[in-house]
C-alpha cells in the first residue's frame, strides 16, 4: 500500500485534537464517545486475547499506545496490568492526558511522538496498542514499520481501524459527518480516501516481520433503524451526547465492513 495523497491528507482535520482538547474528559462532548462507546469493544478484545488465547502476565511488562490522545486507552491499557507509555503529537492533547492521569493516581507516561517516527529504542516494548489512528497518518508503511521496529520479538500489536467500502462511506462519512439529519461527528474527521483494506493492512503487517493473527469487525450494537432514530434525537437537540453514548455502543462482529480490529505478534529473529 502506497502513501496516503497529499491531497486526501491536507482534508483530515487532525488539528482537531489540538484545538478542542478540552472536551477530551468532558461527558457532553463528542470526543467523549470514543471512551464510552467505542473503547468497551476494543478493550474487551485485547483482554480476551492478550490474557485468554496468549496467556500474557502483565506484571513488568511494557506496552505503547501509539496516538494516545486524550489518554482514553492508556488508562484501560494500565488497568490491564502493563507499565503504559503513551505517544501523541499533540502536545495539547498529552497535557490532557497528564492530567487526567495525575487525578486519578495512574502512573503513565506519556510523551510527544508519531507513528512515523517513535522516540524509542528496537525491542523496547511488549505490546503496542494503534486505534483509531492508522486512517489518520500519511505514511501508512513507516507506522507500520515503526510498531515492529520497537516490539520485541513475541511482542503482540493490537489495533482497530476503519474500512475503505462503501458502506464505510456511507456510515462512516455521509452519516456520521457529514448529513446534519443524522451526523454526530466533526466534519472531516476522517476522510474516506485514508481508510484500509484488511488486506492491505494484512500485506504491510507481514511485509513488516508481523505475523496477522486476525480481523474482527466492529459494528453498533442496535439495529441500524434504531441507530438512526437514536442519532436523530441528537442532531434535533432531544438527546445530549452523553444520551447517545448510553444508548449507541459498539459491539465485535464478523463484519468488518466498516470498521475492523485485530492483532499481530512479532516474529523471531
Amino acid at each position: 500500500m502506497r502513501n496516503v495523497s497529499q491531497k486526501a491528507y491536507d482534508r483530515i482535520d487532525n488539528d482537531i485534537y489540538s484545538t478542542r482538547s478540552g472536551s477530551w474528559w468532558d461527558p457532553e462532548s463528542d470526543f467523549y464517545q470514543m471512551k464510552v462507546a467505542f473503547n468497551p469493544v476494543r478493550v474487551g478484545y485485547a483482554r480476551r486475547i492478550l490474557f485468554d488465547e496468549l496467556k500474557i502476565d502483565p506484571r513488568g511488562k511494557l506496552a505503547l499506545e501509539v496516538g494516545s490522545g486524550g489518554g482514553y486507552l492508556s488508562e484501560e491499557i494500565a488497568g490491564m496490568g502493563f507499565a503504559v507509555t503513551g505517544i501523541d503529537p499533540s502536545g495539547n492533547s498529552l497535557e490532557a492526558a497528564a492530567g487526567h492521569a495525575r487525578a486519578t493516581g495512574l502512573e503513565i507516561i506519556y510523551a510527544a511522538g508519531t507513528g512515523e517516527g517513535i522516540p524509542f529504542r528496537d525491542r523496547s516494548f511488549d505490546a503496542v496498542f494503534c486505534c483509531d489512528v492508522l486512517e489518520h497518518v500519511h505514511d501508512l508503511p513507516k507506522v507500520i514499520s515503526e510498531i515492529s521496529r520497537v516490539l520485541k520479538p513475541g511482542g503482540v500489536f493490537v489495533f482497530d481501524t476503519l474500512n475503505r467500502t462503501w458502506l464505510s462511506k456511507l456510515l462512516a462519512i455521509k452519516i456520521s459527518q457529514q448529513w446534519k439529519r443524522w451526523a454526530f461527528m466533526p466534519p472531516d474527521l476522517h476522510v474516506w480516501e485514508m481508510f484500509i483494506k484488511p488486506r492491505e493492512l494484512r500485506a504491510l503487517l507481514e511485509r513488516h516481520q508481523l505475523e496477522w493473527k486476525e480481523h474482527r469487525g466492529i459494528m453498533p450494537s442496535a439495529s441500524p433503524f434504531k441507530t438512526l432514530r437514536f442519532l436523530r434525537k441528537r442532531a434535533k437537540g432531544e438527546w445530549t451526547y452523553r444520551d447517545l453514548s448510553a444508548r449507541v455502543r459498539m459491539a465485535e462482529s464478523r463484519c468488518p465492513a466498516v470498521m475492523y480490529m485485530g492483532h499481530a505478534v512479532k516474529k523471531a529473529g
